[in-house]
């Protein structure tokens, strides 16, 4: 059962209030055990590094059932070479991203998958801000690992804070992929967002269940960017 927009907004508030900005970040790696750090490990293959809020945190589910462990497992069936690392953080914002992205980025990356925003647009904060945020975080990924390739997760809210601000905040990301010529995933939750069945009692978080219709979603995008040639070291 899909629910309405109305009920959903109602949990989604719930659900953030519920969101501790000071959870640690969780870090899982592939195919190695998970790190007690949310920088990229030192290894020996190319980094994919999730960057978000609670939803690529996994909150609610075990860490292997979160979307980005789903992802190395893809990876690891098709046989690419590349580590996953999950910087997630609940209750993120695009404000807090741009505060800790440098930290995040003391080693460089391949690629760079960004999902922030959902929390700005909850909170209704004003989208010349989110807009700004997000336009930080993708200059400081350009300097610090020129090299990534960076994918931008689109997220859509309710209507409930005015419909041209739910509009607006949608069309953002478009508009962001297209400046700074980014991969875009339209919508994370495409399929997932709304569905009782596939979210937690809160109505925001994803299910096991919802975490791999996420994957899948996430994979349609991202598989054709790891089957890319990579660049040279120092190309």
């Amino acid at each position: 059962m899909k629910l309405p927009w109305t009920v959903f907004f109602g949990w989604l508030l719930l659900a953030l209030a519920s969101c501790n900005t000071n959870d640690s970040p969780t870090t899982t790696e592939t195919p190695t055990a998970a790190s007690k750090s949310a920088a990229p490990a030192t290894t020996s293959k190319p980094t994919i590094l999730f960057f978000g809020n609670s939803l690529t945190a996994g909150l609610g589910v075990e860490p292997d059932e979160a979307f980005p462990a789903l992802i190395g497992q893809k990876i690891d069936s098709v046989g690419l070479n590349y580590a996953v690392v999950n910087a997630g953080l609940s209750g993120e914002t695009t404000a807090g991203g741009r505060s800790r992205v440098g930290w995040v980025l003391r080693k460089p990356v391949a690629v760079f998958v960004l999902e922030l925003g959902g929390n700005d647009g909850l909170r209704g904060i004003p989208l010349t801000d989110t807009r700004r945020n997000l336009q930080a975080i993708i200059d400081t990924v350009r300097q610090l690992s020129p090299q990534a390739q960076i994918v931008l997760a689109g997220m859509q809210i309710p209507p409930n804070l005015g419909a041209d601000y739910a509009a607006e905040f949608k069309q953002l990301y478009g508009e962001l992929a297209q400046k700074n010529n980014l991969v875009l995933i339209p919508f994370l939750l495409e399929g997932v967002g709304g569905v009782a069945k596939l979210n937690q009692r809160d109505g925001i978080h994803p299910t096991p269940a919802g975490h791999r219709l996420v994957a899948r979603t996430v994979w349609g995008i991202l598989r054709p960017v790891l089957q890319q040639p990579q660049p040279a070291a120092g190309s």
